[in-house]
């Protein structure tokens, strides 16, 4: 059975690294939210704060888990903060992997990013950590953990 898995990011500074993570093939029998574009991101965000809150909340609904890819500045984002809040609310298996490792569309890496959640939730290292192998299992993990 496919998982669908929500995906938690600091689009601005990370959709390079995230669009790494996405098109890896190790998450292709996964679906996927959200994984949307700029303008898509935009539209919500002119609408304000409920708009964007009904939407994410909309994104949420029938996911088994979330994943947080942390970026430099990823720990600091409203909305992260508020997606990792409703998913913890929700009982949503969550996990959280760091993607500053891995090089934007200029070949730099970024700084390790703080880890946005709470104590007990596992983080991981998309280099280090072989994500690009690991992630499913990750994801599957933190599901059964949440009893999804």
């Amino acid at each position: 059975m496919a998982r669908k898995v929500f995906f938690s990011f600091h689009y601005a500074r990370d959709a390079w690294r995230v669009g790494q993570v996405r098109n890896c093939g190790v998450i292709t029998n996964l679906e996927k939210s959200p994984f949307y574009d700029k303008a898509e991101w935009e539209s919500i965000k002119r609408n304000g704060d409920t708009a964007i809150k009904n939407w994410i909340d909309r994104q949420l609904q029938g996911t088994s888990v979330t994943v947080v890819l942390i970026g430099e500045q990823t720990a600091s984002r409203r909305w992260v903060k508020y997606e990792i809040q409703k998913s913890i609310e929700l009982g949503k298996g969550l996990i959280g992997v760091h993607i500053s490792g891995i090089k934007d569309q200029h070949g730099n890496t970024g700084n390790l990013g703080a880890n946005p959640l709470p104590a007990g939730y596992p983080v991981y290292k998309w280099n280090a950590s072989n994500g690009a192998a690991n992630l499913g299992k990750w994801i599957e993990d933190a599901a059964v953990k949440a009893g999804r």
